[in-house]
């Protein structure tokens, strides 16, 4: 069984190419976290929200790696952090070409 994370939080600051540029050590960082397949990150400058949707290959994976990164956006000054964990339904994920590896 797989499961998405999905996190969302409010970000007044840098998008774009100034976001990918000033985050490229933490992506290092959450590429190396147990149980991670992958991770979209996401960002929508109109609404100052950032993000992300990670999909991990167990669901104690995920919630450990909520609380970590949970406290580490607070470390950062985040406020009103949003996060759920979804099962995926791998059968109609395939058929709708979503890569689950």
């Amino acid at each position: 069984m797989k499961y998405i994370l999905q996190v969302d939080f409010p970000h007044d600051g840098i998008f774009k190419e100034e976001f990918s540029k000033a985050f490229v050590s933490l992506a290092e960082d959450i590429k190396q976290e147990a149980g991670l397949i992958w991770k979209i990150w996401t960002e929508n400058e109109s609404t100052k929200e950032a993000g992300g949707i990670y999909l991990f290959d167990n669901e104690n994976d995920a919630k450990r790696y909520l609380e970590k990164h949970t406290k580490r956006l607070e470390s950062f000054g985040y406020t009103n952090i949003r996060a759920k964990i979804f099962e995926v339904n791998a059968p109609l994920s395939a058929i709708t070409n979503a890569s689950l590896v």
